[in-house]
């Protein structure tokens, strides 16, 4: 059957069956079934293969319940991100390079509607007064929508895709950002209760190796995380509390920032407290909780190295507490930050681990960082392929008080 063909009898098919039905009141299971008697008796007269049968069923009911042709793009488990820029502009990210698709949704009303069905699912609003929400799909996925005026070209919806199996610490020595032997030193460090920073650029894999090493902490252990959307998924802790954001209603009430759930969080007997991106003024109030018994707190932010992190997080605490002098604040962050990991996307797409540093101390107005592994490319790397791994530098680990305390006796 040709594509003009294909797309009528899913219209008119689509057609009769919203004249039959009352949407409000059928269930899928029941919706399902009136899609495929309809499509029984459209092609009554005409031969359609089983399999064509059954994928027009799927593609009327996708359109009907589901997000359309969204619905292919967030089953493909290959597809790790989903750019829609406007109903005729579709990019997708496989196997890290971009994509543009030639599908298309029917109209910007319909993509529209779908985007405040997704919106919906996780009890969120966007709208003209709103035109800006970061949600997540029922799997996790992270979502971005921006809508009209805001956008020139229509409804903007950026999908990070949720991967359906937890991160390990096994897949990144596989995928080659770890090595065995650093794995373990980051086991060690978790257990010992360091406070962890992971930094780097957009996709370099920041949620991911969070993800991974959240997984050291000892499972007797109460958590609280913190994220924007809901996304980490940390498998093995019992007493485990997940809190998420929550935008301002139409009337510009009710919102509760990552800022609010810190102070909340404070109050709720946390053994270590996890913020899923900091990146505004609630990083003084992650800082104060760090220096204040919650040892072994882990975060992510935005960042091109570890110096810039530290550059970053001076900044972040200023716009919450502009008479702060900066001396204090670079004291606070050298108090409570123990370790910095960057993360780096590469030149040939490939997520690598580029250092792991610690932070030693405030000196003459600078915070001491101490690079404990760097990554170092060989040989083999050319233009197109960066091959290489972290190095050992020869600087030995400073800060081992937590590490003592745990009854660690050797070196890292």
């Amino acid at each position: 059957m040709q594509d003009i063909e294909w797309q009528k009898a899913k219209e008119d098919i689509k057609k009769r069956v919203l004249e039959n039905i009352n949407l409000s009141k059928v269930e899928d299971e029941a919706l399902e079934n009136e899609i495929r008697r309809e499509v029984e008796q459209y092609f009554a007269k005409q031969y359609l293969s089983i399999a064509e049968k059954a994928g027009l069923t799927d593609e009327i009911f996708s359109s009907i319940r589901g997000f359309g042709i969204l619905d292919g793009i967030l089953n493909d488990d290959t597809i790790t991100e989903v750019m829609i820029n406007g109903a005729k502009e579709i990019f997708i990210e496989k196997s890290g390079k971009l994509i543009h698709l030639s599908d298309e949704f029917e109209s910007e009303e319909k993509l529209q509607d779908i985007v405040q069905r997704i919106v919906a699912l996780a009890g969120r609003e966007v709208n003209q007064a709103n035109p800006i929400v970061d949600t997540r799909l029922p799997d996790g996925s992270r979502v971005n929508v921006v809508l009209p005026p805001i956008s020139l070209k229509g409804a903007i919806v950026t999908i990070r895709k949720f991967s359906k199996e937890p991160m390990t610490i096994e897949k990144l020595i596989e995928y080659g950002s770890l090595t065995p032997q650093i794995a373990d030193v980051l086991k060690l460090l978790v257990k010992a209760k360091y406070n962890i920073f992971i930094c780097g650029g957009t996709g370099s894999g920041k949620t991911t190796f969070l993800n991974a090493i959240s997984n050291f902490i000892p499972s007797d252990e109460r958590i609280i995380t913190i994220e924007d959307s809901a996304e980490l998924q940390i498998a093995n802790i019992e007493n485990l509390v997940s809190l998420e954001t929550r935008n301002a209603n139409t009337a510009g009430v009710g919102q509760i920032s990552i800022r609010d759930l810190i102070k909340s969080a404070l109050r709720m007997r946390p053994d270590r407290i996890i913020v899923g991106e900091v990146r505004g003024a609630e990083a003084l109030d992650m800082l104060q909780a760090m220096n204040t018994g919650h040892d072994g707190s882990l975060s992510t932010g935005h960042a091109n190295s570890t110096r810039d992190m530290l550059s970053r997080l001076e900044t972040m605490v200023l716009t919450g507490a502009e008479g702060l002098p900066l001396e204090a604040v670079r004291q606070q962050i050298a108090s409570a930050v123990d370790i910095i990991v960057h993360l780096s996307r590469l030149r040939d797409r490939s997520r690598k681990t580029m250092e792991i540093t610690e932070v030693t101390g405030y000196v003459n107005g600078e915070i001491q960082l101490n690079p404990l592994y760097v990554f170092k490319e060989d040989a083999s790397s050319t233009i197109d392929k960066v091959s290489g791994c972290l190095k050992r530098t020869e600087n030995p680990l400073k800060k081992d008080f937590k590490l003592r305390l745990m009854g660690y006796r050797g070196n890292i």
